[in-house]
C-alpha cells in the first residue's frame, strides 16, 4: 500500500531503478526450525505460498521470471502526482498468482478482488470489488501502464455489456505489477473509473524461455525473448493455448497471443513502445441452474464465442530540464466480437467491429521541495460499427433485434497540484473536465438515432497525515472525488434518450499503522451514483434502470514479509442499496474474505505460493439470494540444472458458481419457464508446467 508513511520498496534492475508502492518489512525472521515449522504450517492450512528472498527469482508462476540481482531499500514517502490515491496498493508479479495457468481469463488473481466470467469459454472474466456488481465493467476501470501513460482498456457500448475490459490478450508472464486503487481520486483517470481502477504494467526483460503448461484436457505453450544486452529494456512473447475446459460440454477452445515491449533511452527521451495481436474461438456452456443436475453442462450447445483485437501504442516521456518532464502519447486499436448465447430466451448473436483511436498530451513540474504540478489532456475515439443483436427463430436463423452504428468522442482537459502543506500533511487536489460526444444511428429506427454532447467537471483531492513517528501514530488519509461513466446510447425511445453520462461521488478515508512488524490498513469508503441505463438487456436489447445506489464499504488488511516468504490477509464488508427504493443492488458481493502466502524454503528445494478466497452470499434480485465461493489456488516449483529448468504443479480447489444471476430459464422437463439462479459451475483441477531458460539460470541470477 502507498501513501502517507508507507514505505516503498525500491528495486534496482538492469541497470534502471524501478520504484513501487508496497510495504516491506526488513526485519530478520527466525532461525531456520522455526522458518520451516511455519512454512509446512502456512502449507497444510492452505495459505499456500508466494515467492521472495533469496530464491525469489526463480517464480513459480511461469514461464519463469528470469532472476534479477536486486537491491532493496526502505524509505518512507507521501503519494506522488501520478499516483495520488492514498489506497493505492501496487503488487510485485511475484507477489502474485497466475488466475487460471494455461488457461483463458484475467492474467493474474489480485488479493482482495474475486474474477468472475459470465459464461465460460474466452468471454472476458470482470473483476469484483465490495458491494460494486462490476458483471460489465461499468464502474471498474482497467488500464495497461506504458511508460508514464494509462491505456485504458475498457469499451464503452460494447456488444457484450457497456465498459468491458478483455484482459485476456495479455500473456500473464509478461506482467511485472498490478496497480489497484479507488479510481475516482486519480486525475488522469476518466470513463469507469468509479469504484475501482486496475493497472498492469510490463515487465522490463525475462529471459530467453519456453514454458508447457497442461493437464488432461488443457495445453498451453509460451515462449518469451529479450535482448541479449541485459542494459536494454524490451521482450517479445508468444502465446498458444487450447483446450476443452472442465465442464462436460468440450470447449474447443484456441487462442493466439502476441505481445511486444520495448523502451528507448533516448538521452533526454524514453520511448516505450507496445504491441499487441490477438485472436480467439471457443465454443462457450453458457449459465446453467445451480439447482438441477443439466446434462453436458450446457442448456445450448450452440452458443460460441469469437473475438480478435489488435493494439499498437507508442509513448515519450521528455525531460527537457531536471524538474519537468512532457508525456507524448498515441495509441490505435482494433477489435472484433461475435458472440452466441442462450439466456433462456433462445439462441442470440451479439456482435460488433470497432476501431480506437487516441492519445494523450502530459506536462509535469516539479519545484524544488515544493508542489508538483501536472496538466494534459486525453483524447480518444470509438468508433463501434455494425454493432448488432440478432435472435434465431424455430429454423436457426438470426433476425435483427437492435443495430446500431456509434461514434463515441472523448476530450478531457486535466491539471493538479501535489506537494506537501506542512511538514505532516500532504496534500493533493485536481480537476478534470470531461467532453463526451456521442453519435448514434439506429439502423432499424431512424427515429431512436441521435447526436448529443455532455460535458461534466471532476474535482478530486487527497489529503494525507504525515506522522512524525510512525511507531506511535498512524498515518490516516481522507480522499474526494467526482467521477462517472458513459451511459450505453443504444437507448431506443423514451425520456431518457441522449443521456450521456452518469456522475458519482466518492469518499475515502484511509488508516495505516505498523504493529509488531506487520502493517495492517483499515479503509473506508462511501461511493453514491446517479441513476444508471448503462446495462443492456441481452435478449431485448433495451436498456435496465438500475436507479441511483449507494455504496458503503470497508476493508481491513495486513501484510508482513518474512526472510523466508510473506504472508497478507484481507476482510471486506459492503452494503449496496438504490437510495429510492432501498433495496439491495443485485450481484453486488457483500463480504470478500482473502488471504494470499508465500514460503521460498520448503524441503527438497521447493518454493511454493497459495491464495484462499471467499465471497459470501450476494442477492441476486427478485428475492434471490446467490450461492457462497470458495476457491483455494496454488502452486509448488521446483528448479533443477542451476535454475535452467523449472518444474512445477499448480492447482485449484473450487465451490460454487461463477456468473451468478437470476434468468427465467426453461430446461425439456420443465412444464412452462419460471425464474430461477443460474451460473457457471467451478471445478477444480490439477496441472502441470515445465518451463526451460534457454540463458541458464546462472546467468538469469547475475543479470
Amino acid at each position: 500500500m502507498s501513501g502517507g508513511s508507507s514505505p516503498q520498496m525500491t528495486r534496482k534492475s538492469d541497470g534502471r531503478e524501478k520504484t513501487w508502492t508496497t510495504i516491506f518489512s526488513g526485519r530478520r525472521g527466525p532461525k531456520r526450525r522455526g522458518r520451516r515449522v511455519a512454512a509446512l504450517f502456512l502449507l497444510l492450512f492452505g495459505a499456500l505460498p508466494r515467492l521472495r528472498g533469496e530464491d525469489s527469482q526463480a517464480a513459480p508462476q511461469p514461464p519463469k521470471i528470469s532472476a534479477q540481482k536486486q537491491e532493496i531499500t526502505v524509505v518512507t514517502t507521501a503519494p506522488v502526482a501520478l499516483s495520488p490515491d492514498p489506497g493505492q496498493r501496487v503488487f510485485g508479479r511475484d507477489e502474485l498468482l497466475d488466475a487460471n495457468p494455461g488457461r483463458p481469463g484475467a492474467p493474474v488473481s489480485i488479493p482482495g478482488l474475486p474474477i468472475e466470467t459470465a459464461s465460460g469459454g474466452i468471454k472476458a472474466p470482470q473483476y469484483f470489488a465490495p458491494g460494486v456488481a462490476g458483471d460489465h465493467g461499468e464502474p471498474i476501470a482497467q488500464f495497461l501502464q506504458i511508460g508514464d501513460f494509462l491505456f485504458p482498456n475498457n469499451l464503452p457500448a460494447n456488444a457484450h455489456g457497456n465498459g468491458y475490459a478483455d484482459p485476456n490478450f495479455i500473456i500473464p508472464s509478461t506482467i511485472g505489477e498490478v496497480a489497484v486503487e479507488g479510481g475516482a481520486f486519480n486525475v488522469r483517470e476518466g470513463n469507469h473509473a468509479v469504484d475501482l481502477a486496475v493497472a498492469y504494467g510490463p515487465r522490463p526483460r525475462f529471459e530467453p524461455s519456453l514454458q508447457i503448461t497442461g493437464d488432461y484436457r488443457d495445453l498451453d505453450i509460451v515462449a518469451g525473448w529479450s535482448p541479449a544486452n541485459a542494459n536494454v529494456n524490451g521482450w517479445l512473447g508468444l502465446e498458444a493455448s487450447f483446450g476443452n475446459g472442465y465442464l462436460s460440454f468440450p470447449e474447443r477452445r484456441q487462442q493466439y497471443k502476441l505481445n511486444a515491449y520495448r523502451v528507448y533511452d533516448l538521452g533526454n527521451h524514453e520511448l516505450s513502445l507496445f504491441g499487441v495481436g490477438y485472436f480467439g474461438s471457443s465454443r462457450i456452456p453458457g449459465l446453467i441452474p445451480t439447482d438441477v443436475n443439466v446434462p453436458g453442462d450446457t442448456i445450448d450447445p450452440r452458443q460460441r464465442d469469437r473475438t480478435h483485437t489488435s493494439i499498437a501504442l507508442v509513448t515519450d516521456t521528455w525531460k527537457p530540464g531536471a524538474n519537468e518532464s512532457v508525456v507524448l502519447s498515441g495509441f490505435f486499436r482494433t477489435y472484433s466480437l461475435d458472440l452466441r448465447s442462450d439466456f433462456g430466451e433462445g439462441l442470440i448473436r451479439q456482435s460488433e467491429f470497432r476501431t480506437v483511436a487516441g492519445g494523450n498530451a502530459s506536462y509535469i513540474y516539479k519545484a524544488r521541495h515544493k508542489a508538483t504540478m501536472l496538466a494534459g489532456v486525453d483524447v480518444r475515439r470509438d468508433a463501434p460499427r455494425n454493432l448488432d443483436l440478432d435472435r434465431a427463430d424455430a429454423n436457426g436463423i438470426f433476425l435483427p433485434v437492435a443495430r446500431n452504428d456509434l461514434t463515441l468522442q472523448f476530450l478531457t482537459p486535466f491539471v493538479s497540484l501535489d506537494g506537501p502543506l506542512t511538514r505532516w500533511f500532504h496534500y493533493d487536489l485536481g480537476v478534470r473536465r470531461e467532453e463526451v460526444n456521442m453519435d448514434n444511428l439506429d439502423k432499424i429506427n431512424f427515429l431512436n438515432s441521435f447526436q448529443k454532447t455532455q460535458g461534466i467537471t471532476l474535482p478530486k483531492g487527497n489529503l494525507v497525515f504525515l506522522p512524525p513517528n510512525a511507531k506511535h501514530l498512524p498515518t490516516v488519509a481522507f480522499s474526494f472525488g467526482e467521477a462517472f461513466h458513459t451511459n450505453d446510447p443504444r437507448i431506443g425511445g423514451g425520456i431518457d434518450r441522449g443521456t450521456v453520462i452518469v456522475p458519482s461521488r466518492a469518499y475515502q478515508l484511509v488508516v495505516k499503522r505498523e504493529i509488531q512488524r506487520t502493517d495492517f490498513a483499515v479503509t473506508l469508503a462511501r461511493v453514491a451514483n446517479s441513476q444508471e441505463l448503462a446495462k443492456i438487456d441481452p435478449d431485448t436489447g433495451l436498456q435496465f434502470d438500475l436507479g441511483p445506489s449507494i455504496i458503503h464499504s470497508a476493508t481491513v488488511s495486513a501484510r508482513r514479509y518474512f526472510s523466508f516468504g510473506s504472508f497478507q490477509a484481507s476482510w471486506a464488508r459492503a452494503d449496496a442499496h438504490d437510495r429510492l427504493t432501498r433495496q439491495p443492488i443485485p450481484e453486488a458481493p457483500r463480504e470478500i474474505w482473502d488471504a494470499v502466502g508465500t514460503v521460498n524454503r520448503l524441503p527438497f528445494h521447493l518454493r511454493a505460493r497459495g491464495e484462499f478466497e471467499y465471497v459470501g452470499r450476494k442477492p441476486l434480485g427478485d428475492g434471490f439470494t446467490g450461492i457462497r465461493v470458495r476457491e483455494i489456488r496454488g502452486s509448488l516449483l521446483r528448479s533443477f540444472a542451476h535454475g535452467r529448468v523449472d518444474l512445477g504443479l499448480n492447482f485449484l480447489s473450487a465451490a460454487g458458481y461463477a456468473g451468478q444471476t437470476a434468468e427465467v430459464l426453461a430446461l425439456p422437463t420443465d412444464p412452462a419457464p419460471f425464474e430461477r439462479i443460474v451460473g457457471v459451475p467451478l471445478k477444480s483441477y490439477v496441472g502441470w508446467t515445465c518451463s526451460y531458460n534457454f540463458s541458464g539460470g546462472e546467468r538469469g541470477r547475475n543479470d
